[in-house]
């Protein structure tokens, strides 16, 4: 049996529960990345709060040997529950979890938003993606462009725009994801025909932006829009406040029309 998700609920008062443009508050389910730690989130989760939304982060079990993609999937469904609706929101890895997530409880989503995300085709392991993609190639073409180190390290890749102490938070959180996680195939027919966006971390130095733009026009519809802020690999760590205002951004959008 799946144990329940553990997740980060934001409790709205009667005051806060519609944003000042009058529209009704909407969920956000934001999935981490490799390790699964709902940590990343923690800076995200109450701006999305202030501007009268539920937001759920989702903790995923990333070093257990016994669960992957499917197990994943199951926790985030059981934390959506009956909600109709949802923006989910997937960060690097998190995006092959929201592929089996939107194929098993398609009703449940009107919005996918894809952050500094590795987005996976039919079938794909999130093991393959690397080589699927030339992921290094961009990453170390990158690096000799911009002057840094080649040779991939936590801080010049991941923690080069987080303020120490949050990087050390981070750090003393996160898991090693288990391996299961990258052998399992993302099994899903196709993305679901509701609005899809891509979130690029302008200096993302692991997933740099022209790589990104570059996967996100071969594997998803043209349909998608493709946004950029400031801020690396783990922007809502290092910028929370830009990137929650994109998000914000989607949903008004869509309640103008």
């Amino acid at each position: 049996m799946v144990k329940q998700a553990k997740i980060r609920r934001v409790r709205r008062t009667a005051r806060n529960s519609r944003r000042a443009e009058g529209s009704p508050a909407h969920t956000f389910v934001l999935l981490p990345g490799a390790g699964g730690a709902s940590f990343y989130w923690h800076r995200v989760v109450p701006l999305l709060e202030k501007a009268g939304h539920e937001a759920l982060a989702v903790e995923l079990p990333g070093d257990d040997t016994r669960k992957g993609l499917r197990a994943y999937a199951k926790l985030v469904i059981a934390a959506i529950g009956k909600r109709r609706n949802v923006t989910l929101v997937a960060q690097s890895m998190g995006a092959f979890t929201a592929a089996l997530v939107c194929a098993r409880a398609p009703k449940s989503i009107g919005r996918l938003v894809f952050v500094n995300a590795m987005i996976p085709l039919p079938g794909e392991t999130a093991g393959d993606f690397w080589d699927d993609t030339d992921s290094e190639k961009a990453r170390k073409s990158a690096a000799r462009r911009g002057g840094y180190a080649v040779d991939f390290d936590l801080v010049t890749y991941f923690f080069h725009d987080i303020p120490k102490p949050l990087a050390r938070a981070l750090t003393s959180r996160e898991r090693d994801e288990a391996a299961v996680a990258f052998r399992e195939p993302a099994r899903f027919e196709r993305w679901p025909d509701v609005p899809i966006h891509v979130v690029i971390g302008k200096e993302d130095r692991f997933f740099p932006r022209t790589f990104q733009r570059r996967v996100a026009r071969e594997r998803l519809d043209p349909r998608a829009t493709i946004d950029e802020v400031p801020g690396g690999h783990l922007v809502a760590l290092s910028r929370p406040r830009e990137l929650a205002e994109v998000l914000v951004g989607y949903v008004a959008s869509r309640a103008e029309r």
